[in-house]
């Protein structure tokens, strides 16, 4: 089985979930890990099951302005515009992730929420619901032990991909 991972990351901390999911999603077979816009991300297309994540900015997916930030590495391209890009996928497995703080859902938004609905409505099957990681504030770090939760959710997911 093929898996891929794409992700985007202002200040580094979605790209540490990012690769602690890869690390669990090991044993699925094939793990190919990306920043969106990378060359790898056409991996997705061939892949068994897409994995998507980014920051939660203004309740949901990052845009293009939210991703010029001050003592950041700006990026063009997020979820968003790969979202908006893909083709139907009927039946492939799917997931998201986020990054967000550690507050409510309604409070604080959920871009793994908003990712996930689009996931399903072009026609992926999600293997497992949405999963937000949290970080203690706008630049990080990450909260104690998000890595190895986010590691234990690749592993289920790998579970879950391997007797879907």
């Amino acid at each position: 089985m093929k898996a891929v991972v794409l992700y985007e990351s202002l200040y580094g901390n979605t790209e540490a979930v990012a690769r602690a999911i890869a690390e669990g999603l090991g044993p699925v077979g094939e793990v190919t890990l990306a920043r969106f816009g990378d060359a790898q991300e056409t991996a997705a297309g061939e892949a068994d099951l897409v994995v998507l994540g980014g920051p939660t900015h203004g309740w949901g997916m990052t845009k293009p302005a939210s991703r010029k930030r001050s003592n950041a590495e700006g990026y063009a391209a997020g979820a968003r515009e790969w979202l908006e890009r893909s083709h139907h996928a009927e039946g492939k497995m799917a997931t998201a992730f986020d990054t967000r703080f550690g507050k409510p859902r309604w409070l604080t938004g959920s871009a793994a929420l908003r990712i996930a609905r689009r996931l399903k409505r072009d026609g992926y099957r999600l293997v497992l619901p949405p999963e937000s990681f949290f970080v203690l504030h706008t630049e990080g770090p990450l909260r104690d032990g998000e890595v190895d939760r986010a590691r234990a959710w690749g592993a289920e997911l790998a579970r879950r991909a391997r007797n879907d």
